[in-house]
């Protein structure tokens, strides 16, 4: 058996309802997990810091261009909290706290870990307010996570999903598994009782012809036995106006994960519970 992971990031109080039961509607009527990566207070005013995209905001502020610069609150959206609760096929997942960059780098690829810490308890105490569980699973901005990061994430979470493992990021101590991970060629790893799960690179992504998506899932799902597939709401809609031929490609995505045999789409609860194997 081969498991899948979906993982969609940043959802926010800024998210249309509209636009996640566009894109999840096949997922959830099949009976396939969607895991929402959720940002807990988002920032309205985040602006990309460096790089082609310098100075324009960014992309999951797609729709909210009439917002005044602030945080808003997960739980200040209540038809997208009520919406998410009323569909159990979607999973929250921690994911930043105002997604922000601190002295241009993202949210957690920082060093101090008190400030560290308040964004995780914050983050926590914010997806409370709106009624969802503790999320076993945290996801950093762009995947970057320093050392001190870990630390603090380690305390708090079952499982971490990112998208690579550095040997100068990671704690020291956890240096001879994660060695002993790159001997036997590991995607996916524990540690100090914490499951660290890669992903292939956001194959679901409007940079990838939307032809290509689909064959790309299907070869990275047969290589390895546990796949975690990354995709970001707002790039179907980044123009402000749906990417259909996008959009297709995810659907069909969803047509192949319910009818391919020995193949289960699962939550990062199941894998973080011990439910489901990593390899």
């Amino acid at each position: 058996m081969r498991y899948v992971i979906l993982r969609d990031d940043d959802t926010c109080a800024l998210t249309p309802v509209e636009c996640l039961e566009t894109l999840y509607r096949p997922f959830l009527e099949r009976g396939l997990a969607v895991n929402l990566a959720t940002i807990p207070n988002v920032r309205s005013d985040v602006f990309y810091p460096k790089g082609p995209l310098a100075g324009q905001p960014e992309g999951f502020l797609v729709a909210a261009k009439d917002v005044k610069p602030g945080a808003y609150p997960i739980a200040s959206n209540t038809k997208l909290v009520q919406y998410l609760r009323a569909n159990s096929g979607f999973k929250i997942v921690q994911h930043a706290y105002h997604h922000e960059f601190v002295n241009g780098n993202p949210e957690f690829d920082i060093h101090n870990s008190k400030d560290i810490a308040r964004r995780l308890d914050r983050g926590t105490e914010h997806l409370a307010e709106a009624g969802f569980q503790k999320a076993t699973t945290f996801v950093a901005p762009y995947d970057l996570i320093t050392r001190e990061s870990y630390s603090e994430l380690a305390k708090r979470f079952q499982l971490i999903s990112t998208g690579w493992f550095q040997l100068s990021r990671i704690p020291v101590s956890w240096w001879p598994r994660f060695l002993l991970r790159k001997l036997t060629r590991k995607n996916h790893w524990r540690v100090d009782g914490v499951t660290l799960l890669s992903h292939p690179g956001c194959l679901l992504s409007y940079h990838r012809a939307p032809e290509t998506i689909l064959p790309a899932i299907k070869k990275a799902i047969q290589s390895r036995q546990l796949t975690v597939l990354v995709t970001h709401w707002w790039e179907f809609f980044r123009t402000g106006e749906p990417d259909r031929a996008f959009i297709e490609a995810l659907h069909d995505t969803a047509n192949y994960l319910a009818n391919a045999p020995d193949l289960q789409v699962v939550s990062f609860d199941d894998v973080a519970t011990g439910k489901v194997p990593i390899d």
